[in-house]
């Protein structure tokens, strides 16, 4: 089966050609970073824009590369969550192309679409599992029986991780994307001689706190301010430093209250090199498995959702008539696949 993935949630336009047999995978991808850096963030209505500009052609080209509609069995796009235009411009554009082609269509959860990307890699992770999924707009920890039977562990209560890097790298005058840039930064010094809280690490349960970290960071500043590039760094290592230690920290209580033996790791901030390499050492440590998408399907992409959706036609699910998004939507709403 061929299902193509249309993926339109903020500010990545991404579209995908998955065949579920083979595995075969075309997909094209453009980022609006450029088009928001100059504002320090995402514009919803350029987000908006721009996805209406870019979905159409990318689509021709991608279907010419595969030989035409034709080569369409199913169609599958971001429902939500994301923002309300961004999301109308991807559901749109399936919804006109499946009743065109007459061909079965179906609205993803973006979450999901994540936390299966690991699927698409060569060692792809066996259920059950415990998912850590740390994005821009998410921070949470899942239990993961099978695809559709999701278990909340605990997620963030104010900022998401990569809000908080994104954040804290403004006030440092990094250019927005900052989580890159400050992770950047923070890789010129070998330690710093800076010691940031572990959010929430000190009580019990699995949520998040990262606004507060922001907050510290901020005040350190202040008090070393003025900042030379020395400086900088170590404030960026240590607010690095303990932003993976308490994602560390939270994975590893999970694990043993669960009793899983695999963590899986997904979403931008899976990208993030301490991150890899801290949870790496605990895995290792505990003999547990430890299993990242490829880099390329750490961000927004249409070929997660792609393949999100394809397991969810396969079993029959499909839309109505009537379609709609869902800015803001729960993992643990999604019916479970048949057993």
């Amino acid at each position: 089966m061929n299902v193509l993935g249309i993926e339109t949630s903020c500010d990545e336009t991404g579209l995908a050609l998955y065949e579920t047999g083979s595995g075969g995978l075309r997909q094209r991808l453009y980022s609006q970073i450029e088009r928001h850096r100059e504002y320090g963030g995402v514009v919803p209505e350029l987000a908006s824009r721009d996805h209406v500009a870019k979905a159409a052609p990318m689509l021709r080209e991608l279907l010419e590369e595969a030989g035409g509609s034709a080569a369409i069995d199913g169609i599958v796009y971001t429902r939500g969550p994301g923002l309300m235009g961004a999301l109308m411009v991807g559901a749109s554009l399936a919804r006109g192309l499946a009743w065109a082609l007459d061909k079965p269509l179906l609205g993803v959860h973006h979450m999901e679409g994540h936390l299966l990307a690991p699927m698409l890699s060569q060692d792809a992770p066996e259920f059950p599992f415990v998912a850590l999924l740390v994005s821009g707009g998410h921070t949470m920890l899942v239990d993961v029986e099978a695809v559709g039977r999701y278990r909340i562990l605990g997620e963030s209560l104010d900022d998401a991780v990569g809000e908080a890097f994104d954040k804290t790298a403004k006030l440092l005058g990094l250019p927005y994307p900052g989580g890159p840039e400050l992770a950047a930064l923070a890789a010129t010094v070998e330690d710093s001689p800076l010691r940031f809280p572990r959010p929430m690490v000190d009580r019990p349960g699995l949520a998040f706190s990262f606004s507060g970290l922001k907050t510290f960071a901020l005040n350190t500043m202040q008090k070393l301010a003025p900042l030379d590039q020395r400086k900088r760094a170590e404030i960026a290592h240590a607010f690095e430093r303990a932003v993976v230690d308490t994602l560390r920290i939270k994975c590893e209580r999970a694990l043993q209250q669960t009793g899983r033996q695999r963590l899986v790791v997904a979403g931008g901030v899976g990208a993030n090199r301490r991150l890899r390499q801290t949870l790496g050492e605990m895995a290792s440590a505990r003999g547990w498995k430890l299993h990242f998408p490829p880099l390329e399907y750490c961000t927004d992409n249409g070929a997660m959702i792609a393949y999100a959706g394809s397991q969810r036609l396969l079993a029959g699910q499909r839309d109505d008539g009537v379609y709609d998004v869902r800015p803001r939507w729960s993992l643990e709403e999604l019916p479970p696949l048949p057993a």
